[in-house]
């Protein structure tokens, strides 16, 4: 849980939606446009276990996270 939390609080730097995340089979998906988060975010992100869709070319302006998407 706590690096959950962690994850969100750097999302939270970024943006504050009304509806941040969402879940499909199995993944979580976090509303935030990656192309305004810092490389080192994202490299603290992905050890947090959220990945930038940008790099897959899905869901290319969130991250999504497979770690913590059991819905």
């Amino acid at each position: 849980m706590e690096n959950l939390i962690k994850a969100l609080r750097i999302f939270l730097k970024y943006g504050n939606p009304t509806y941040p995340t969402h879940c499909e089979h199995d993944v979580l998906y976090v509303d935030i446009d990656n192309t305004k988060v810092s490389d080192e975010d994202k490299s603290e992100l992905d050890e947090l276990g959220f990945v930038s869709g940008e790099e897959r070319g899905e869901y290319e302006r969130g991250f999504y996270s497979y770690k913590y998407g059991s819905c």
